[in-house]
């Protein structure tokens, strides 16, 4: 994590999880919105909370291709990682 006020990173996780809060309730509207707002909720919590770090490496050791097909979704950095790895170990 990089060094931010922690009023910043506090504010940062409220409005992350008032977004995962806030996506259920748009899920009736027209259109794929819900999981973009669910999406957003997800990205700032997962980038300021070392507790849900944790825990979303637990969830994705347990189920790897859902957790690989979210981490590229929200193009997290563990991803690119992951598939740069990959393509060197695929080569030799």
């Amino acid at each position: 994590m990089r060094d931010r006020h922690p009023a910043v990173r506090m504010l940062q996780l409220a409005l992350g999880g008032l977004l995962l809060l806030g996506a259920p309730m748009m899920a009736p509207l027209p259109g794929p919105g819900g999981i973009f707002v669910f999406a957003g909720g997800m990205i700032l919590i997962l980038r300021n909370s070392r507790w849900a770090q944790v825990r979303w490496a637990r969830l994705k050791r347990r189920w790897p291709r859902t957790g690989n097909m979210v981490d590229r979704v929200m193009r997290r950095p563990s991803e690119r990682r992951r598939r740069a790895r990959d393509r060197v170990l695929g080569s030799r």
